[in-house]
């Protein structure tokens, strides 16, 4: 798919307006500072090949979720000032617009010269964002005349800013960023080496079923956890407790394993877990599978399951994980998130982690650095990997429009 989108690269900049949209969605501090800036130094390549080339560039992010008006706190001021400080000295300064649209912004984009910077006011902060609207998208696609998407995060939604532009827009492509994110998910669905791994977890059959279904003819072994698990356990006719468990997916749960074991797919579910009266417990205890006490419900997997899991890691050729193995947000039940982390680190393979909570796993567990591809995008990923058309991606090969 990669070769069908026209990379940054291959697109006139020089002295030009270039509209990049980013994924700048970041956690803000009580301060109001930014607390984590990893998603704006992923796509400092991109803005820095653009600033080299001499592009005048306008840079679209949304923030939270305003509900289409201006709302407290969820400005950008405090992302364009972390930008400042990150491209320095390459641009002097980073202007940010009151508004996406409008008088002002128009006025602030039409100064821009050769190798400055604009950041518009966060996108969502107009409604015409997230429903897609063709007068805001129109008002969006005026300020350019090159358009680039760097906001994988964001390619699963169809928005204004990553699809209704983008057909205003002769010369359009993909950034540093989005072509790593599309050259590696698609090479899970192509010809891999074996064995391929993929763990799976997370808290509903029904968020994930998509992508098992679409791995099920792909890999040779599928290790599943989090509160998934449940669903799939019970399905087998165990007890699981006050587990969360989705009963209306019952039948899935047992067509899909007795698909998996028809097309000789290898299905480890978990052996032992961390169960504990309620997730705001302050500690849990480990239980054999047969074991969990009607009164508990199981928070986390348990050690043995984390060794069993890990040699099939270690040994993986090609490996995908996406969503956690408990309720890793808790203390007491993030181990065996942890623990499959660190095997994923140590996997010589190909080791892809789907985003969201997979990826802040090898990041707290200090192993991003040793995983070939941590995914920028939880959702994005998963629909990609589900074999679905992400809408950001498709408007970027599809053909442009009169404006």
């Amino acid at each position: 798919m990669s070769q069908l989108v026209r990379p940054v690269t291959d697109l006139p900049v020089q002295g030009r307006r270039v509209f990049l949209r980013v994924d700048f969605n970041v956690p803000l501090t009580p301060a109001g500072g930014v607390a984590d800036d990893s998603r704006i130094r992923a796509s400092l390549p991109t803005i820095e090949y653009l600033l080299r080339r001499g592009a005048r560039l306008i840079i679209g992010s949304h923030l939270g979720r305003p509900k289409g008006g201006p709302t407290p706190g969820m400005s950008l001021e405090p992302v364009g000032a972390k930008l400042a400080e990150l491209i320095a000295p390459l641009a002097r300064e980073v202007r940010l617009t009151d508004e996406p649209v409008g008088d002002g912004a128009r006025k602030v984009v039409s100064e821009l010269r050769d190798g400055q910077v604009v950041l518009l006011e966060n996108l969502r902060f107009h409604p015409g964002e997230e429903a897609n609207d063709d007068s805001f998208a129109r008002a969006l696609a005026a300020y350019a005349e090159v358009y680039v998407n760097d906001a994988f995060g964001t390619a699963h939604r169809a928005h204004a800013s990553t699809v209704g532009m983008v057909r205003y827009i002769q010369d359009r492509g993909a950034g540093f960023l989005m072509l790593r994110e599309i050259e590696f998910l698609s090479r899970l669905l192509g010809p891999v080496e074996r064995p391929y791994v993929a763990v799976l977890g997370g808290a509903k059959v029904s968020d994930k079923i998509g992508v098992l279904e679409n791995l099920l003819g792909r890999v040779d072994v599928l290790l599943l956890g989090g509160a998934m698990a449940n669903t799939f356990l019970q399905a087998e006719g165990r007890r699981v407790g006050r587990s969360l468990v989705q009963p209306d997916k019952l039948t899935l749960a047992r067509g899909f394993l007795r698909r998996a074991s028809q097309s000789r797919v290898e299905v480890l579910l978990p052996q032992d877990v961390v169960v504990a009266p309620s997730p705001d417990s302050a500690t849990g205890r480990t239980v054999a599978i047969d074991a969990i006490p009607d009164e508990e419900m199981v928070l986390d997997i348990g050690p043995a399951t984390v060794q069993s899991f890990a040699e099939r890691i270690r040994g993986a050729r090609t490996l995908f994980w996406n969503g956690p193995l408990g309720v890793f947000e808790k203390a007491p039940f993030a181990q065996g998130t942890l623990g499959v982390a660190r095997a994923v680190a140590e996997c010589s393979g190909l080791t892809v982690v789907g985003g969201g909570d997979s990826a802040a796993a090898v990041s707290e567990a200090g192993v991003a650095d040793r995983i070939r591809h941590v995914s920028t995008g939880g959702g994005a990923s998963l629909e990609f990997i589900e074999g679905r058309t992400l809408p950001g991606i498709a408007a970027l090969m599809a053909p442009p429009e009169a404006h």
